[in-house]
């Protein structure tokens, strides 16, 4: 829903309007990879998930938490997975490919995006934290073919403008770093 605000300069822009309510029953599927990477590259730091969940969730019915993770030769990261757990996440992980080359390659895009199709006539809303522009067409889908409103949360100066713009909500995480990051 959009509203009209008033500008000092006299013109009247439009801004989106929240539409969030504690009946909403809403799903959350965390791009682990884009999320880290994000965080590492930008501010050398790590998300803090708890409070995504927090601001994500927003006292709304959450029905559903999913992390998706890529699982290395080395194992380091099987804390992480423990953590998020314990935080009330679904972990669905697979493991890094390494190609004849050399090449690694490691996304969930179309697993993220099968789980939010088969799951959104049981939500309200879905929330994709991440900021990939390769879910642009995912949340047009969801949002015209599904009814559902569609969230997005991620770091600003990492995610994508198209998403941004076609997504009902945009939570920049970047806007309070003490918070969503761990040093």
């Amino acid at each position: 829903m959009l509203k009209k605000t008033k500008k000092s300069s006299g013109e009247i822009p439009f801004e989106r309007k929240s539409l969030k309510h504690k009946d909403q029953r809403i799903g959350i599927f965390v791009d682990a990879q884009n999320m880290y990477h994000s965080a590492r590259n930008l501010y050398q730091a790590r998300v803090n998930f708890k409070e995504v969940l927090n601001v994500a969730v927003s006292d709304r019915v959450l029905i559903r938490a999913i992390t998706y993770v890529i699982k290395t030769e080395s194992g380091e990261e099987k804390s992480f997975f423990g953590a998020m757990e314990k935080l009330g996440f679904e972990i669905k992980e697979k493991d890094l490919q390494i190609f004849a080359g050399g090449q690694k390659k490691a996304d969930w895009d179309v697993g993220l995006a099968v789980d939010t199709i088969k799951l959104a006539d049981k939500l309200d809303v879905i929330v994709i934290v991440s900021g990939d522009g390769d879910y642009e067409p995912l949340v047009e889908y969801l949002k015209i073919n599904k009814g559902c409103r569609v969230e997005t949360v991620a770091f600003g100066e990492s995610t994508s403008a198209k998403l941004i713009e076609v997504a009902d909500e945009f939570t920049d995480l970047s806007k309070d770093k003490k918070r969503f990051l761990i040093k």
